[in-house]
């Protein structure tokens, strides 16, 4: 891609060049961000079906209510572990070492996906929940070091270009990845995430001489006791949760649903964890609290949003695969092609929202970051009222099906209210967090995933006896009141937050 030259005295970190006008390290983080984002969404499309799809047709066979909960119990741990890695990175290695760790156990676990056995398919996933939680929080967290000199709203529209390579990647996987899985072998399309996934660690490695000291060095160094007790304690509930496990197996009484269960507790209990001990710090200025308590509830409104969006790698995968007419001519497309709507949309928009915010800023009209949280919220729960009719007129008609023009709908209505969250709560977590909290609070962001994910475990259950039409009208109604709630709320936000907008 190509860069231009400017003052380097303009840019923090990364020399001279410019990658579209931002810092040059932005390249290196951007091409890896991309294929590390190609790897996990090109499995991610394949998962639900690949659980569900009968053994003979190469899946494992499992009901539709256990395939969708397993999926969001996997999204939970999968952003679960951000916390964990967020506090390596402030407390040990720095978020450099963090991200080349996590890329490296990831495409380990995507490989590991690509061997056909059901128990070892499992182990995949865990390693790639734990390379995730160690790589996910903190390349953000060193995309926000490199914009810490830069005025906010270049702040925004870089966390917005980071937001681009994501959706590349995204795009890309499903129609690379969906099709090998779906038309030619599982786990041949497990096995390209892991290529994907591998070049994201070379472009990493090559590309780490552009990101100048950023991310380098551990934020809020531990000393060696406050290790030794870190460790105590990881033993301590690692036996914990696998002694609990083991005996539940043994005693014949385990069932999935006591997974689902124990992690929409942890989602709820494990932030209020965090919360407390990040309020209890006496690190924690007097200046820095109010924003932290304003950051409470970006971080509630953010688990309400996330909880409906996740719902497209599963239900409306589902949906997409059962209950929408995918035949171009006589041949049908594979259902997870429709997992690359949501990137397509982003990939279009993306750009033009950047602009958006930046012209805005220039103008003093930019929506404050409270208004931009309330459109996101109205905005996804007017997709699911969207979906809420597709579901209704597939019940109606013959076929049970309806055209591919709802889905597509659906997405491009999350998308708008995605560019008008994501984005803005990565820029506004950094902007937000006090020094010594950087990459833990990035982890609560990434948390808000885990705890949406894992209260799916229970929401998505209402699916079967409400029906579609009720169910998704009745997230609708949910999302589009806190929508409102948000936005009467906005002035009392932008006074604790002072001068981050």
């Amino acid at each position: 891609m190509a860069t231009s030259m400017t003052e380097e005295s303009a840019r923090p970190a990364g020399g001279g060049k410019t990658f579209f006008g931002h810092p040059r390290g932005m390249a290196t983080l951007f091409m890896t961000e991309m294929w590390e984002r190609f790897s996990w969404y090109g499995m991610r499309a394949l998962l639900v079906l690949y659980l569900y799809t009968a053994v003979t047709d190469g899946g494992l066979g499992i009901d539709e209510t256990t395939a969708v909960a397993i999926y969001g119990v996997y999204n939970a741990v999968v952003y679960m572990a951000a916390m964990p890695g967020g506090w390596v990175a402030d407390r040990l290695w720095g978020a450099r070492k963090a991200v080349l760790v996590g890329g490296i156990v990831i495409a380990a676990g995507h490989f590991t996906l690509a061997i056909p056995n059901s128990a070892v398919f499992f182990v995949g996933l865990g390693l790639i929940a734990i390379g995730t939680g160690l790589l996910k929080p903190n390349i953000s967290a060193i995309v926000g070091d490199l914009y810490k000199d830069l005025p906010n709203s270049r702040r925004d529209a870089g966390f917005t270009l980071f937001y681009m390579s994501i959706n590349i990647g995204a795009l890309i996987a499903p129609l690379t990845v969906g099709y090998l899985g779906e038309h030619v072998d599982w786990h041949l399309g497990f096995g390209l995430a892991g290529v994907g996934m591998t070049l994201a660690v070379i472009q990493y490695v090559l590309g780490g001489r552009h990101l100048g000291d950023a991310g380098q060095a551990p934020t809020n160094p531990a000393t060696r006791e406050e290790r030794r007790t870190a460790l105590r304690r990881v033993l301590l509930w690692s036996g914990v949760a696998a002694g609990a496990l083991l005996a539940d197996v043994l005693l014949g009484t385990f069932e999935i649903d006591h997974i689902v269960n124990v992690l929409a507790v942890l989602g709820i209990v494990v932030p209020i964890g965090y919360f407390v001990m990040i309020f209890r710090s006496p690190k924690l200025t007097a200046e820095a609290r109010p924003k932290v308590v304003a950051f409470v509830w970006f971080f509630l409104t953010a688990v309400l949003f996330w909880m409906i969006f996740d719902q497209s790698g599963s239900l409306l995968n589902i949906f997409a695969d059962e209950k929408t007419d995918r035949f171009i001519g006589g041949w049908e497309f594979p259902a997870s092609w429709l997992q690359a709507a949501n990137p397509a949309w982003v990939i279009i928009l993306a750009p033009l929202f950047a602009t958006l915010w930046v012209k805005l800023a220039q103008r003093n009209r930019e929506p404050s970051t409270p208004v931009k949280f309330a459109l996101a919220m109205l905005l996804i729960g007017g997709s699911f009222a969207l979906m809420g009719l597709a579901g209704a007129t597939a019940a109606a008609s013959d076929s049970g099906k309806v055209t591919v023009f709802w889905l597509l709908a659906v997405y491009l209505v999350q998308t708008l209210g995605e560019l008008c969250l994501s984005p803005v709560g990565l820029s506004l977590s950094t902007k937000l967090s006090p020094k010594e909290f950087v990459s833990q609070i990035m982890g609560l962001w990434f948390l808000a995933v885990a705890t949406g994910n894992a209260l799916n475990g229970w929401a998505t259950r209402l699916n079967g006896p409400l029906g579609d039409a009720a169910y998704y009208t009745m997230w609708a109604l949910v999302a589009a009141g806190a929508g409102l709630a948000f936005l009467a709320g906005a002035r009392k936000l932008r006074a604790l937050t002072g001068e981050v907008d």
